[in-house]
């Protein structure tokens, strides 16, 4: 994984090791997000990523598939995270041009 510029190598680690999930599925998306787009992550995107985190494996894939808006995940909500920043991480995360909140 590269390393953000804005990121001290123990936060990477912890931030590698978060991003080991029971489902292949999401294992497979957050390594590939890891390799093309933490380095370059912006401070509330990280946030936002950690938030994302936080949820269980299931919740997080039906997040990064669309299946339910961020906006209908109370956790996330209650977190006050900047949805331009939710909106950049889930697009990153999706593959997806356009994610809607």
């Amino acid at each position: 994984m590269n390393i953000a510029k804005n990121m001290t190598d123990e936060e990477v680690r912890r931030l590698s090791w978060r991003c080991r999930r029971g489902l292949l599925e999401l294992d497979i998306v957050l390594q590939r997000f890891s390799e093309n787009h933490v380095a370059g992550l912006s401070a509330q995107e990280l946030l936002a990523f950690d938030s994302l985190l936080d949820l269980p494996d299931n919740e997080f894939l039906d997040v990064v598939t669309s299946r339910i808006k961020f906006t209908n995940v109370d956790v996330l909500m209650a977190k006050q995270l900047d949805v331009l920043a939710m909106n950049s991480v889930l697009k990153k995360l999706s593959g997806h041009e356009e994610v809607s909140d």
